[in-house]
């Protein structure tokens, strides 16, 4: 799977693809493809060139596509655009620092022997430049997370004084306020007047 950066001033995209996979798919799909990937790799070197201020590095993706297909039909056109991508990728090389380019010569003996094998050869140069000047994107797991707000403060809820137990009186609970005694209460006689009761002594 490809990986994407960021092409520093440009803010776009950039693919690091699989060498392997770019002839492979090629061949599977019957040539389409490659048309979707010379316009990509097309647009990525024009997109750092605009950001490094040059033209060198083409500045219509949409027409080297064209010269290579329908332009195939009549041959000269996908030849020259096929040579011209070839220039830019040698140049984007020496824009973003690379020691060795790849090679002409060994480009075209591909070309004419396996032609697939070129593109390989040339997306393993683009992955190069990728890879020293492109910045891999932020995943979203290594960015910092938010700080987190602070609990509110516990409130201390105002506490209500302890209502005291009143000493029960002991004529609430019939009890004679000199011995502590149960106390007997008048009974009404049956003729409706009070009765007076004695009290045993011990």
């Amino acid at each position: 799977m490809a990986e994407e950066v960021q092409i520093p001033g440009a803010g776009t995209p950039a693919k690091i693809r699989n060498i392997i996979a770019v002839p492979v798919l090629a061949i599977i799909t019957l040539g389409v493809y490659l048309v979707v990937w010379w316009y990509k790799i097309n647009r990525e070197m024009a997109d750092l060139g605009r950001a490094r201020g040059t033209d060198e590095l083409g500045d219509s993706p949409g027409k080297s596509t064209l010269a290579l297909f329908p332009g195939a039909l009549i041959i000269v056109p996908a030849i020259w655009t096929t040579i011209t991508t070839f220039q830019r990728v040698q140049k984007a090389q020496k824009l973003s620092g690379q020691g060795t380019p790849i090679n002409g010569w060994l480009g075209l003996v591909l070309y004419l022997v396996f032609s697939p094998a070129l593109y390989s050869y040339m997306q393993s140069g683009l992955n190069g430049i990728w890879h020293s000047i492109g910045i891999a994107p932020v995943a979203p797991s290594a960015m910092p997370a938010a700080a987190e707000e602070p609990a509110p403060a516990a409130i201390d809820e105002p506490r209500l004084p302890r209502r005291t137990s009143r000493p029960r009186s002991s004529q609430r609970e019939g009890r004679s306020p000199r011995t502590g005694r149960p106390s007997q209460l008048p009974l009404s006689a049956p003729n409706g007047s009070p009765q007076l009761t004695t009290r045993r002594a011990r």
